[in-house]
């Protein structure tokens, strides 16, 4: 494909200063009217070392409001970096609605560089290719206009800037041994990148290849493919609105499957004090060990707390961390999301928050509240939430990926023991900020909240990440379970990672 593209394509001095003052403007019209209707807007720039990605991204962000963009230049993945999911720093870096980001190389890196230079195999780059697709149209679903650049010049166009960059004092350290190495491996390179482009051009999300051999013809394309992108976008909005979001209606024969699937959970286990106590101490004593074996191993975890209210997460998670070093665990609490949360993708927040390798989160509520109160409430529309189980699903396995461990606990009560609860709570004037409106609220939709959770647990449980159920009307029988269900898994990942060495 490339030996196809014209890379010496032109474009004569004085057409240049015909269109491109006029460029400028509409680029700066089209910040505007993103910010206005609040649309994100990702700009990548990926291409030939010395084909000019410094000088566009610089006269690009010179057109554009400087309180409206952040420029992220990408390099390795530093000590820290790479001990997230190798896109949790890409996620970190995403505009909230109406900013731009434009990124100097990106999440390309992982099937350029990393593929040339030997880190990653086949395996590992066809994941990467899947993991971008799903990044990039979660993203492009989302409302994002994601723009991306392949600026390409010939070898001996490379050789000669290469030369010029060399022979001044000021530009020299530009030009090291990797840069002589692309030109030198100038056809491996280029495989590379058009099985990148064959990969990862979609409908929704194109590459835009723009010959740079001239600096003119590359600055004029560039800003008018970024003007037209984003002036669809606002044209697209205005002619659709965004459907509104409602509360959630209970479906036909929805009560009646929430039922068939809450059914089957046997609220009548129990577990008697002294024996809750010896097991208590075991578990607490073997978890100890298994944190620092996690550490060594450098093995993540995350543990995700859901239920109902009054069902116990809180206590649960009290004597799970009882027994651990606050050093290696986090136990994140995810209440509504801020301004700047919900200026973002839903799922930004938590990937922000997933743990670095040895380490453990525990989120108290999780990402599933799109599932649950988001839904029902009507915090978020039909369609965003029908999306979720999509997305939810894409994210835990980029997780799992990098080696993390998922544990998922449903916490579940029935309506009577939550009713119980809620007036000893009310009775008691140490626990009485435990209870308020909007738990009386929530208990006035079980049934929708019955229907939102069994497909919850139907749609998100899958083979590397499923639901365990406590039952917890019996709070000692759910908190052993927890810590024995914990337990079972880190002791499995760990064992995995010594066999796999």
């Amino acid at each position: 494909m490339l030996e196809l593209i014209d890379a010496g394509k032109s474009l004569s001095k004085e057409d240049y200063q015909r269109v491109f003052p006029e460029l400028e403007i509409r680029l700066g019209q089209c910040q505007r009217a993103a910010q206005a209707a609040g649309v994100p807007v990702v700009i990548v720039f990926e291409g030939w070392d010395a084909a000019g990605k410094g000088t566009v991204i610089n006269r690009l962000t010179q057109a554009i409001d400087p309180r409206g963009f952040r420029v992220h230049p990408i390099s390795a993945a530093n000590e820290i970096e790479a001990r997230y999911p190798w896109m949790w720093r890409f996620w970190k870096a995403l505009p909230a609605a109406g900013k731009f980001s434009v990124f100097d190389r990106s999440w390309y890196g992982r099937v350029l560089v990393e593929r040339i230079e030997g880190h990653i195999g086949e395996s590992q780059r066809q994941e990467a290719y899947e993991d971008i697709r799903r990044f990039e149209q979660q993203l492009i679903d989302d409302g994002t206009v994601l723009i991306k650049f392949w600026l390409h010049i010939d070898r001996k166009e490379q050789r000669r800037r290469f030369k010029e960059l060399s022979g001044r004092k000021a530009t020299a350290w530009k030009v090291g041994k990797a840069e002589r190495r692309q030109n030198r491996r100038y056809d491996t390179w280029a495989a590379a990148v058009e099985d990148m482009v064959a990969q990862t051009s979609t409908e929704s999300a194109p590459w835009t290849v723009v010959e740079s051999n001239q600096g003119r013809h590359c600055r004029a394309k560039v800003f008018e493919t970024v003007v037209n992108a984003v002036d669809r976008e606002i044209h697209r909005r205005a002619a659709h609105p965004a459907a509104k979001p409602r509360p959630m209606a209970l479906p036909k024969g929805g009560r009646a499957r929430a039922t068939s699937i809450l059914r089957r959970v046997d609220l009548g286990l129990s577990l008697q004090r002294d024996e809750y106590d010896k097991q208590l101490k075991k578990l607490q004593k073997r978890l100890f060990e298994l944190e620092h074996h996690l550490y060594v191993a450098q093995i993540p975890a995350v543990i995700v707390y859901q239920g109902w209210d009054a069902a116990g997460k809180g206590g649960n998670i009290k004597r799970l961390t009882a027994g651990l070093d606050p050093r290696g665990y986090e136990v994140v609490p995810t209440g509504p999301p801020t301004r700047e949360e919900l200026a973002h993708h839903f799922l930004w927040r938590f990937w922000a928050n997933v743990p670095r390798s040895g380490h453990i989160t525990i989120f108290d509520r999780s990402w599933y509240e799109r599932l649950m109160v988001e839904r029902v409430e009507g915090f978020c529309t039909e369609d965003q939430w029908r999306r979720a189980f999509r997305e939810i699903n894409e994210f835990e396995r980029q997780v799992i990926e990098h080696g993390t461990v998922i544990v998922k606990f449903w916490v579940h009560i029935d309506r009577q023991e939550q009713l119980r609860r809620f007036k000893a709570r009310e009775r008691t004037p140490w626990k009485r900020w435990k209870i308020g409106e909007e738990d009386w609220r929530n208990r006035g939709k079980w049934r929708h909240y019955e229907v939102a959770v069994a497909e919850m647990l139907e749609k998100t449980s899958t083979r590397d990440a499923p639901w365990t159920i406590l039952e917890s009307n019996c709070k000692l029988y759910a908190r052993i379970k927890a810590l024995r269900t914990v337990s079972e898994a880190l002791s499995r990942a760990i064992r995995r990672r010594r066999r796999d060495k």
